[in-house]
Formats: C-alpha cells, structure tokens, sequence
C-alpha cells in the first residue's frame, strides 16, 4: 500500500477515535462519547450519591468532573452544586479559600444559565435571582457588587413579577435602599420599587391565602426597609409626583399607587394627597381615596362628610389595621361633637380589629373622663368617673409600648381628681373595693383615694 495512502488511513482512524471520545462540553452532547461518555456517567453516579447523603467533601471531586465535563447532563448538577458550594462557603475560614468558593458559586449560576437558561420551570431569571441574593448575602460590604446585584434583581423581579421568590423581592428592596444611600438609586426609582415589590406581595397574599401570614411579614420588613431609607418622606412623595398629577388626573393606576403610598406613608395632610384623593374617588372609590377625602373635610370643619367618607372607607378597606384606624378617627369626630356612646362604639370596633394598639382605650378613657361632670348626682359620684378612666389609660399602656409614655402622663394628670380618703369613708366605700357605674358608662371599676 503507497505511504500516501496509509497515512491517510491512520489520520483517519485517529479523527474517527478522538470524535468518538470527545467530551459533552466539546460536543454539545449531554454526556460525550466513547469513554468521555462512561467517565461522566460514572462520576455522576458517585457524586449524586453523596450528595443524597450530604456528604459534600466526597461528593465535591467527582461533581466537578461533570460540572467541568458534561455540563449539559442534567440541571441537577446546579442545583446540588449551589447547595455543595454555598455550604463550603459558609465553612470556610481562610479568606482567600473563602473567596475562591465564592467565586465557584458564581460561576454555577452563570454556568446554569448558560445551558440550561431556557428551562421551563427555572429560566435564566430564576437563577439570576438566586444569584444576586447568594451575592448580597456574602459580599453586601461591597458596594459595587450591591450595585450589580441590584441591576440583577431589577431585571428578575421585572420579568418573574407575580412568580418572583420571596427572597428576591426582600433582596430587591434591601439592594435597593443600599443602592439609594449610596446615590446609585434615585428617590422616584427607590419609591418605584417599593410600589413594585409591594403590589406583587399583595398579589401573592390574595393568590396564596395559605401563605398568606408569612407574605404579611415580608411585607411587613419591606414597608419597614422603605420607611427607614429616608425617601419616604411626605415632602420627597410631593416633590416625586406632584408635578406628574396633572397629567394623571384620569389615570386610575397612577392615583392609585400613588394615593396608597401616601396613605401608608402617613402623608394625610398633604395637598398631593387631598387632590389625587378627589380623582380617584371620582373614577374609582377606594379605601384610602375616601380616608383622603374625610381627611380634607376634618380639615374643613365640615364634620358631618368628614363622618361620610370615613365610613365609606371602612367599607371598602379589606386591610383590618387601616380599618381601626378609621374607626378611631371617627371615634375623634364624634369626640369633638361630644357623641361619648359613639366615640366608645367606634373605639371598641377598632380594638376587635387592631386589639393591640393604644390609642383607642386613650379615647375611650378621655370620653370617660369629659363626660365626668354629668354623671351622678354630687361631687363624689363625679369623681368616681376618673377611676373608669384610668383603667383605660393603664389598659393603654399594658398593650401598647408605643402609647406607654402618654398614657403614663394621663393616668398622672387624672388621678389627681380621685376623691380622697376622708370622701370614700364618708360614702362608706374602702379603697381596693369594687365599684359600679352606671349610665351610658355601665363599667366596673375599683375604689382608689387621690394620693
């Protein structure tokens, strides 16, 4: 045979092997071929084993070979291989170790999305959120990598929205305070991602009522994040979206969004508030669009629609703490209209909803105490009426820590108008005894002498 044609045939043979052997990250296959093929089945095998036991440390070199190898076997090498990773990170106490496993997480993330990015369950924004949240959690000293991770977020949340994990939202909106204070994130794109994590956490509740608890304290550490970044502040709120209502005046989702986030903001005496109120309640009444209106008209002295709308707000209002508060502003209104049985009735609605705030047992207290003078028919029976209301300021303060130290000051100021010692004898009373009142009151109390 001529040595041109041998040649040949050998070259050949040798294409013809090495194509065979070639590994699945040379080819595109999912396991290689040849003794590539036999090598990363193999060493899957082992390093799934282990990795069902936990064992990580002998799971690790036989895990790597197919991470390395046949990357497109299966996408379980991710998701074992984040779970190995971030458990040796977590470990590791040399820096400089630490920083190298760091860097192998990162490149699980980069590397799942790179072949398995177009999965049906777990796409590329899947994993892109998990990775910026592995990313704040090891490096969120760093503020270009807070930087970068937050541009992650931006990106996942937006195209996940409704599908977004809890995590992700909570990162969001922490990277993004962390990006404002570092003037990386403007106040309006700060506010427009509380507004956006937010409505996606109230899609999730009314979704998932069982969940429903665990998504409420989320959105409870969220609403506290942004309440705590510094622009969420009435005057930052105005100066955002004031100029912008002109030209949102029949624009229902932008009144909405922005009448809601003045309302949680506590910004109710605000004209931005009072106007986009006025709007939406024309297109679409809402809750905090009537709270808004029965503000404006408190501020008028024009009690009697103040009373109509804030009504109207507790209808509509499904939120039970935002609907104590309304009971207790109208509980104010008829305060000031000397309506002591309806300030007690709209009292005690906000207590069954909210039964841990204070300020409705002040109110009560205070309609006690301003009705003393008409109750019985002496100076004593008068006199009694501040034991009723010190027992609802001492209530105050029992439930609420915020509500403690005014509640303190009023059981202060109206203990001073007890009857004294040398009264309780002479109407045959002892101290410590209990007590009946009767009218509108009808509460039991206990004997107490004026110190």
């Amino acid at each position: 045979m001529p040595m041109k044609i041998t040649t040949l045939l050998i070259t050949a043979m040798l294409l013809s092997t090495a194509a065979f052997a070639q590994k699945g990250v040379e080819d595109g296959s999912k396991y290689g071929h040849g003794e590539d093929s036999t090598r990363c089945l193999e060493n899957l095998s082992l390093y799934a084993e282990y990795a069902k036991q936990k064992n990580y440390t002998e799971a690790y070199p036989y895990w790597e070979i197919v991470f390395n190898e046949c990357p497109l076997a299966t996408s379980r090498i991710y998701s074992d291989g984040e779970k190995m990773v971030t458990s040796f990170v977590k470990k590791e106490k040399d820096p400089a170790k630490k920083e190298e496993y760091y860097q192998l997480l990162m490149k699980v993330y980069d590397q799942r999305i790179k072949y398995f990015g177009n999965h049906k369950k777990y796409p590329a924004s899947y994993v892109n959120g998990k990775k910026a949240v592995a990313m704040l959690t090891y490096k969120r000293n760093d503020a270009e990598v807070v930087k970068e991770a937050q541009s992650i977020l931006k990106t996942s949340v937006g195209e996940r929205k409704a599908k977004t994990q809890s995590a992700v939202l909570l990162s969001y909106m922490v990277s993004s305070v962390a990006t404002y204070k570092l003037d990386a994130t403007s106040a309006e794109d700060l506010v427009n991602v509380y507004l956006e994590v937010t409505n996606i956490l109230d899609q999730q509740i009314k979704a998932n009522p069982k969940y429903a608890p665990k998504l409420g304290e989320l959105k409870a550490q969220v609403e506290g994040q942004f309440a705590q970044s510094g622009a969420a502040s009435c005057e930052v709120l105005s100066d955002i979206f004031g100029p912008q209502l002109p030209d949102n005046v029949q624009n229902l989702d932008w009144l909405k969004r922005v009448n809601r986030l003045l309302a949680r903001g506590g910004c109710e005496d605000s004209d931005l508030f009072y106007k986009s109120s006025e709007h939406l309640h024309v297109i679409q009444p809402e809750a905090s669009s009537a709270f808004g209106l029965a503000k404006m008209y408190m501020k008028s002295n024009d009690m009697d629609k103040a009373v109509g709308y804030f009504q109207e707000a507790v209808s509509l209002e499904e939120d039970d703490e935002s609907k104590a508060k309304y009971h207790n502003y109208l509980g104010l209104i008829f305060m000031s209209q000397g309506k002591y049985t309806q300030v007690r009735a709209e009292a005690k609605k906000a207590i069954a909803l909210r039964p841990n705030w204070g300020a409705p047992y002040i109110l009560i207290g205070k309609a006690y105490a301003s009705s003393a003078n008409k109750y019985g028919s002496n100076d004593f029976e008068h006199k009694t009426v501040y034991w009723a209301a010190v027992d609802q300021f001492a209530k105050a303060k029992s439930v609420d820590a915020e509500m403690a130290a005014e509640a303190r000051d009023l059981i202060v100021m109206y203990s001073q108008y007890f009857p004294n010692q040398e009264e309780i004898f002479f109407n045959t009373l002892q101290v410590g005894a209990a007590y009946k009142i009767g009218g509108w009151m009808n509460v039991q109390t206990t004997v107490r002498a004026k110190k």
